[in-house]
Parts: structure tokens; sequence; C-alpha cells
């Protein structure tokens, strides 16, 4: 990781646990189905290791509707806000994360936007990941060379792939649902996979 200037984050299961807006979206797709929240879960999570949007999958095979994304069920990972902290003092830190509108004040909300510039959503953009545009406006405000910069994210799909594609350096975290992705090839394979945010720490700042 020599050279490294920049370090980009997604938001959704990386920065922000989503696991009990997840639990709500399939209580409310249990409910209008008729079947057992049970039932939806796993149906799901089977479509989410066929790399597979589980959610996506499930209403179309139940035949319900989308329900509305719960945000205020959203709440930071704990190690998230020391995470950024401690990295802040050596890199820039950016959000590239397909969002609805008011990423900024989420993030402040949450207490970390003081580390993060710039924030690069998909709403107020009007691309989203895995576009490369949306990469590509992010490099530009960061002023900062795809060779110089890292994403960070928990999903292969939307940013593992297309970072990589533009010659970025990439971390897989995996949390969420996206950790049960199943790498089909080398332009999946992310330079370091961790669990947690805190393993980031030793990567990019080594002790000495």
């Amino acid at each position: 990781m020599e050279n490294i200037k920049c370090l980009f984050f997604d938001v959704g299961s990386t920065l922000v646990d989503e696991c009990k807006a997840y639990e709500s979206r399939m209580r409310s797709i249990a409910e209008a189905a008729n079947v057992s929240y049970e039932t939806v879960y796993e149906t799901a999570l089977r479509f989410y290791k066929q790399n597979k949007k589980g959610d996506l999958e499930t209403i179309k095979k139940l035949k319900v509707e989308m329900p509305k994304w719960r945000s205020e069920c959203e709440v930071l990972y704990p190690d998230a806000e020391e995470c950024l902290k401690r990295l802040s003092r050596k890199y820039k830190i950016g959000v590239i994360a397909n969002q609805s509108l008011g990423t900024e004040k989420r993030l402040e909300r949450f207490g970390i936007l003081r580390y993060i510039d710039p924030v690069i959503a998909s709403a107020e953009e009007g691309v989203a990941k895995p576009d490369e545009r949306i990469f590509e406006i992010a490099l530009k405000r960061a002023k900062c060379s795809p060779e110089q910069a890292v994403m960070i994210g928990d999903r292969i799909d939307n940013d593992i792939v297309p970072a990589k594609k533009l010659g970025m350096r990439t971390v897989w975290v995996k949390q969420g649902f996206g950790k049960y992705w199943n790498i089909t090839g080398e332009g999946e394979r992310a330079d370091y996979e961790v669990n947690h945010l805190s393993e980031l720490l030793p990567i990019f700042i080594p002790p000495l």
C-alpha cells in the first residue's frame, strides 16, 4: 500500500450496520406474503450466496412489493469512528456510496462527517455504483489518481470490481450480506479481505 493518499469507503454494511434495517424489511415482506420471517430470511440468504440481490429476488419470488427502507434502524459499527479517526491522521478519507439524498447529514448524525471529504453519493451525483463514473468523480474531487487510492467496501460487484478496473487498490469488508459473495474470478478478488473495520488499521498504519 505504498504511495496511497486516499481511502474511499462505502457506507451501508461498511461504515453503517444495516442489520436491523434489513430485518425490518424482511419482516414486512413476510407479513405481506403471509409467510414466516424465517422463510423470507432463508430465501434471501440463498440468493445472496448465489451472488444475487437477495431481498430483491425474494420479493419477486413471493410476488410482493419492496417495503420502504427504514434508515432510522441503521447504526454505526462500533469500531467505525475510531478507525476513521486514526486513518484520517495519515490519509484523505472519502465516501463513494449508493445512498438516498442527505448522505452528508446522516454521516454528521453518526458523528463521522468531520473525518470525511469528499462525500460522493449516487442520489446527489445522478450516477450509481458499479458505474465507474462515480469513482472518477470521487477521484477528481479528492485530487487523487486511481493508483493513489483504495476502495473499501462490502460489495464485490459495486465496490471491488469497478474500483479494480480503474486501477485502485481494494479492500473487501466482509460485513452484512455482502460477505456471502462467492468469488468467481480475479477481477473480483480484493487486495485485502477483513472481517471488521478495526482490521484495516494494521494494513494502513503498520506498527513501527
